[in-house]
């Protein structure tokens, strides 16, 4: 087990989840970075006196110094230092005192800080699934060049992670992948039912309490479309081999089908504080108070598993299609997608019209770069075409 950690991305779900795994276990907390959430992140500060903190912006900086500065050095004995930006995750992402980086960010900004916490030598426990879409095969590469573990926080790649245990071949004995996807709160649902859908109906997903834009991405299936190529990248497994499964129930978070007939799988009630736990500890087991799955319990005789439904729900086809073409395409669909969401939160977009950006969006770039290893230049570089020309597509709308 760590004994010390550094958080990309304190305030949000798994963050707030992860400091109270952290408490549990007794492990210190070095540094902590955070968006725009003051207020929580100041509780953090009390509660788990970092030595260094970042936020997003240099106005919020300098007021969280000036906040500090007013504290007591009974209510704060040391105060930490304060960065901001691009900078300041870095400075989080490579801090010295702390063994492991959580990656918790949201979106392609986790990406440059976790490469930076690889290369200063730091294990990754990785949530932000958008950091291997976008950059997989760079970020692959240099966890193997430095000899860093990347460990799965994701549910689904978290199960997959321990089937994986039941083999001592590796994935040369996997025959396939089966990645749970919950459905969504319109799983079921035609194209036609959700022309009027709104935003608070999207995010009142049916098994998982989560963050806005994971919360849309899984209402679209997207989310299950970009955990298909993390899942790529994690395991180094071509896409054939993994299979989307919807489960409503959402207790098998995955399974590992061998090449011998048996299926291993994880089962477990939702609950992000197992895979994190997990990922903390490896590989060993520390009691946590969670409930086992019981078979036996109200509820827990029923588990329906079904095809996705790729006709309505065509953000996961597009990142099927993503997956298969490698080069720049993954890249555009994960920046072209995190613009259309934030359009449809902020009112701007339709529901459907996500895949239609997404798709237009790709259509329009996708092709140019071809090569599997593409560099951090290039990457940013067709991120932020790609975030204009969704941009644009959605104010023609």
């Amino acid at each position: 087990m760590i004994s010390s950690i550094s958080i990309l991305g304190s305030t949000g779900s798994i963050g707030t989840q992860a400091l109270e795994v952290c408490k549990e276990l007794d492990i210190q907390i070095s540094s902590l970075s955070c968006g725009h959430n003051m207020s929580r992140l100041k509780e953090q500060i009390i509660a788990c006196r970092p030595r260094l903190v970042s936020v997003a912006k240099q106005e919020d900086a300098q007021d969280l110094s000036t906040w500090l500065n007013e504290l007591s050095a009974v209510d704060l004995p040391r105060k930490p230092e304060v960065l901001y930006g691009a900078e300041g995750n870095r400075a989080v992402a490579g801090d010295p005192d702390s063994e492991m980086v959580l990656a918790a960010m949201v979106g392609m900004a986790g990406l440059d800080p976790v490469i930076h916490a690889l290369k200063t030598g730091h294990h990754i426990a990785l949530a932000n699934k958008e950091t291997l879409v976008a950059g997989g095969d760079l970020v692959m590469q240099i966890a193997g060049e430095m000899k860093r573990e990347i460990r799965p926080v994701d549910s689904e790649h978290s199960a997959i992670w321990q089937c994986l245990q039941g083999s001592a071949g590796g994935t040369e004995t996997v025959k396939k992948i089966l990645l749970t996807a919950s459905g969504g709160p319109f799983r079921g649902k035609s194209a036609e039912d959700l022309i009027q859908v709104t935003r608070e109906e999207a995010l009142n997903h049916p098994t998982w309490s989560m963050g806005g834009k994971i919360t849309i991405d899984s209402a679209t299936l997207m989310n299950k479309g970009l955990e298909l190529i993390e899942a790529m990248h994690l395991f180094s497994l071509p896409q054939e081999k993994i299979e989307v499964v919807v489960h409503p129930e959402s207790i098998i978070h995955s399974a590992v089908a061998y090449h011998d007939g048996a299926v291993l799988a994880q089962l477990s009630y939702p609950d992000m504080k197992l895979p994190i736990r997990l990922a903390l500890t490896w590989p060993d087991r520390s009691h946590a108070e969670l409930p086992y799955w019981n078979p036996l319990s109200d509820g827990g005789t029923i588990l329906r598993f079904e095809e996705p439904d790729r006709v309505t729900f065509r953000c996961l086809a597009l990142a099927e299609t993503a997956a298969s073409r490698r080069g720049d395409s993954p890249v555009i669909l994960n920046s072209s997608n995190e613009i259309a969401v934030e359009a449809f939160l902020r009112g701007e977009l339709r529901f459907l019209d996500i895949a239609q950006i997404v798709e237009e969006t790709l259509n329009r770039l996708a092709g140019r770069e071809t090569g599997l290893l593409l560099d951090l230049e290039q990457i940013e570089s067709i991120d932020l075409e790609a975030r204009a020309v969704a941009k644009q597509l959605i104010s023609a709308l």
